[in-house]
């Protein structure tokens, strides 16, 4: 079960005016489950999207750049089962008419489709199946359709993932809602895993690609569960302009602030929702780092702690074995990070100072911290200014069990 996470009730997910969605029962790798889903979006919603930097990226990811580069997005489709990646010149084939096959059932051309495909790697799209689905899918499109959507773009997840706000600008009401999947295979280099945020407002593309970046930054490229980086990782924000609001072409306006502060809390609550679902995860934890020269430093020492195999499995077992961390704050790559300077500790516990076991740390208050299904890591370089945040979780018996057995 995911740590302090359930997913939010048909009824706190906010419709987006413009946006339509739709599921269907393809059969693409499992009978009788949801694998399929359709996006509808209104004439003249702006979109912006970032993908995988995995250089083996999958198909539809290479063909969702090129659409997406040409313009004039009206809709999306996704499915579950088979990643279409490592799949050559076949995949690409079959990326084009799933996008193809989507686009007739809108009622627009395929080139104004983005394709996404998740699950597992090297194995051909059984396309047939696909495009059979899809009229069923358009045919249950409909604004009120989040919570299907979140379950029907679920892999290894045990929980579907699901976000919503609603905000006032100038008096005028504005929605912003969002679904992701992932629960292995995540370690970000842009976002990870496969994420879809809708609002209303009217924006201008480039500063709605802006906030996007903005978003993925402070949340998804923010987590890891395993440190692998998908071949498919994709998230996409679409603006249908459907609010009764001027165009916001500045994320810095009156309008545009609000309007950014809903996107940036509704990809933080999907992205630590990935984490808390990690596969087989029993422990959410976050890595605070504060007194980087600058935030990529930062980082360095989140992730080398959020991917060591030895700091995950300690905090499994709930052993306060802390000098995993250490160890790991050591190799993160700061070549003249002065060690006697740090300080860190585990929640309130301060462990380590001046290169080595703070005078005050008793064993016991680890073990206490420990025990909790929720503990924060904090670490002081002091060598400047600057501060990150990681999220990850531990390293349980499951994950390797799931991942061994993910083809079963």
């Amino acid at each position: 079960m995911p740590v302090r996470y359930e997913t939010p009730d048909a009824s706190a997910l906010y419709p987006v005016p413009g946006v339509r969605l739709g599921i269907a029962k393809a059969g693409i790798r499992k009978a009788d489950r949801r694998d399929l889903l359709l996006i509808e979006l209104a004439e003249g919603s702006a979109v912006a999207a970032v993908f995988t930097q995995n250089r083996f990226c999958a198909a539809p990811v290479t063909v969702a750049r090129e659409h997406l580069a040409a313009g004039h997005i009206r809709g999306l489709v996704v499915n579950t089962g088979c990643a279409n990646a490592g799949t050559g010149e076949p995949g690409m084939v079959n990326a084009r008419r799933m996008a193809n096959a989507a686009g007739a059932a809108l009622g627009v051309p395929g080139s104004a489709v983005l394709p996404f495909s998740t699950g597992v790697i090297l194995e051909p799209l059984p396309i047939d199946r696909v495009e059979a689905g899809l009229p069923a899918a358009a045919a249950d499109l409909r604004e009120d359709n989040w919570h299907a959507a979140a379950h029907a773009i679920m892999t290894t997840d045990t929980v579907a993932k699901a976000a919503s706000r609603q905000i006032d600008i100038d008096g005028v009401r504005v929605t912003v809602t969002g679904i992701s999947k992932g629960a292995g295979m995540i370690k970000p280099n842009m976002a990870t895993m496969l994420g879809y945020v809708c609002t209303d407002a009217n924006v201008d593309p480039a500063v709605l690609q802006g906030m996007l970046a903005r978003a993925a930054d402070a949340s998804f490229n923010s987590i890891t569960i395993d440190g692998d980086t998908s071949t498919n990782d994709s998230l996409v924000l679409a603006a249908t302009g459907r609010a009764t609001l001027p165009r916001i072409t500045d994320a810095d306006s009156p309008a545009g602030i609000p309007l950014y502060s809903a996107i940036e809390q509704v990809c933080i609550e999907l992205a630590q929702a990935i984490v808390r679902d990690g596969e087989g995860a029993t422990k959410f934890i976050s890595i605070v780092i504060k007194g980087g020269r600058d935030r990529d430093e930062c980082r360095k020492v989140g992730y080398a702690i959020g991917h060591s195999p030895l700091v995950k499995t300690a905090f499994f077992a709930s052993d306060p074995n802390l000098g995993r961390i250490l160890a790991a704050i050591g190799y993160a790559g700061i070549g003249d990070l002065d060690v006697n300077r740090i300080r860190v500790h585990l929640d309130d516990v301060l462990v380590a100072e001046h290169g080595g076991r703070a005078a005050s740390y008793r064993e016991e208050d680890g073990a206490r911290v420990m025990q909790q299904d929720e503990i924060t890591i904090a670490i002081d370089l002091a060598r400047g200014e600057a501060a990150a945040t990681v999220w990850t979780c531990d390293f349980s018996y499951d994950y390797v069990r799931i991942n061994a057995d993910y083809r079963s």
